[in-house]
C-alpha cells in the first residue's frame, strides 16, 4: 500500500513540475489571430499579389505582423510573470529566434539574388516554422508536436507541387490557417482551460 502512494506522490510532482515547465506565454487568442491573419491574406492575395515579388511582400507584411501582435503579448505577460515563467519566456524565444531569424535572411536573399527561385519560399517558410515548433515543444504542450509535423508535410507537399501552385494562395493561407487554428484549441485546452 505504502508503494502506491510513493509512486502516486512521485506522478504528482512529476505533473506539478511538468506545469511549472510550460511556457504560458502563447496565448489561444493571439494565435487565433494569426490564423485569421493567414485566412484574410490568403483571401486578398489574388486581389492584392500578381507577381512572385508582390506575393513574398504580402507574406512578409503578414508575418511581421503576426510576430509583432505575439510578441506584444509575451512582453505584456512578461512584466508581471513570476520569475520561473520570465526564464521560460527567454528560453521560448531563444528556440525560436533562429527559425525567424533564418525565414527573414532567406526571405531577402531570394529577393535579392535568387528572383527566379522565390516559388521555394513558401514551403522553406513552413519548413523553417515547423523547426521552430518542433525546438519549442518541450516548452509546450504536447500537441504541439503534431502541429509542427503538420507543417513538415505541408512544406513538403508545397515544395512538390512545384512552381507554379506554390504560390497559390491556398498553399500558404491553407497551411497557416490550419496550423495556427490548431496551435490556439491546443493552447486553449491544455493551458488556459485546465488553468482556469
Amino acid at each position: 500500500m505504502h508503494l502506491h502512494e510513493a509512486l502516486d506522490s512521485i506522478s504528482e510532482i512529476r505533473s506539478r513540475i511538468a506545469a511549472a515547465q510550460t511556457f504560458r506565454g502563447y496565448r489561444a487568442l493571439t494565435t487565433a489571430a494569426t490564423a485569421l491573419a493567414a485566412l484574410a491574406t490568403g483571401l486578398l492575395q489574388p486581389l492584392l499579389a500578381t507577381t512572385p515579388q508582390s506575393f513574398i511582400l504580402l507574406w512578409s507584411t503578414t508575418a511581421i505582423l503576426c510576430l509583432a501582435l505575439t510578441i506584444t503579448e509575451i512582453l505584456l505577460r512578461f512584466r508581471c510573470a513570476p520569475d520561473h515563467q520570465k526564464h521560460l519566456t527567454l528560453l521560448a524565444a531563444e528556440q525560436f529566434l533562429p527559425a525567424i531569424l533564418a525565414g527573414a535572411l532567406f526571405t531577402f536573399a531570394f529577393l535579392d539574388f535568387l528572383p527566379t527561385l522565390l516559388w521555394l519560399l513558401p514551403p522553406l517558410w513552413m519548413l523553417l516554422f515547423s523547426l521552430g515548433l518542433f525546438a519549442s515543444v518541450r516548452l509546450l504542450p504536447r500537441l504541439t508536436f503534431a502541429v509542427a509535423a503538420f507543417y513538415l508535410i505541408a512544406a513538403l507537399l508545397t515544395l512538390l507541387s512545384g512552381p507554379a501552385d506554390a504560390l497559390s494562395p491556398w498553399f500558404m493561407g491553407a497551411t497557416f490557417t490550419i496550423g495556427q487554428s490548431a496551435m490556439a484549441l491546443i493552447l486553449y485546452l491544455r493551458l488556459e482551460k485546465s488553468h482556469a
